[in-house]
């Protein structure tokens, strides 16, 4: 029997567009409690909370994920405002295409805060309310690329390798706390980012953001006793991409 998820609370980040808005409307759709964190524009978040409006409540957090401090104070606005979170959805993410010779230390360092260093700090935040809610999830969304490694995607690649391995650690790590922890590790998602990373790809044959919100979706609403730490999708085309 699926999980009744009317009323839990989701704490999602990369919320302003592509997977992020596709999840949020998923979700709002089971009339479930939507957070959107983190993200400086507002005209995209303010869409995506238009959105999950229509069926459900939302509370918008803009700010810098990368600063610990924000990330502290929106501990506090939410506990204060929501007292719960059931879920964390760690989304966002920046993408690279850039040949290795050429990548700089500060290009090195972004993509790490933002595809590492953020969900590992969040995570640390959210736990103690994860541990009040009978139903705690972690779901990150990692990529194709987490098992792989393609031209021009090194450092990509190398952080979301390292979100992966976090992920199987933190899942076997609190399973008995009753906190299951998941990652989806998509191919070849047609999104904002995608377009920037691979301008020469079509979305012919590629995965839809509604495709990865459907498994975000599975995951809640089928929670057993079973770990699944991962799922791994690929799409039509064979064409390697992240």
């Amino acid at each position: 029997m699926a999980e009744n998820l009317e009323n839990k609370t989701v704490l999602l980040t990369g919320a302003g567009g592509g997977i992020g808005r596709a999840i949020a409307a998923k979700l709002a759709n089971q009339k479930m409690k939507l957070i959107l964190l983190g993200g400086n524009n507002i005209e995209k978040l303010q869409g995506t909370a238009e959105i999950v409006y229509k069926n459900s409540s939302c509370l918008v957090l803009p700010g810098d994920l990368t600063d610990p401090e924000f990330l502290t104070e929106s501990m506090e606005t939410i506990r204060r405002e929501c007292g719960c979170i059931d879920v964390l959805i760690n989304n966002a993410g920046v993408a690279q295409n850039t040949r290795f010779e050429d990548i700089t230390l500060e290009e090195f360092d972004r993509i790490m805060a933002i595809n590492v260093r953020v969900p590992f700090m969040l995570t640390q935040k959210v736990l103690p309310f994860l541990k009040e809610s009978s139903s705690a999830t972690i779901i990150n969304i990692a990529s194709v690329v987490s098992h792989s490694g393609y031209p021009m995607q090194s450092i990509y690649s190398a952080s979301k390798h390292a979100l992966l391995g976090m992920t199987k650690s933190i899942a076997r790590e609190y399973y008995k706390e009753n906190i299951r922890v998941h990652a989806i590790c998509p191919g070849g998602v047609y999104t904002d980012m995608v377009k920037i990373s691979r301008p020469d790809l079509t979305p012919d044959g590629m995965i839809l953001p509604e495709d990865v919100a459907d498994l975000v979706y599975f995951f809640l609403a089928n929670r057993t006793n079973a770990v699944i730490d991962e799922i791994l999708v690929h799409r039509v085309s064979k064409e390697p991409f992240s």
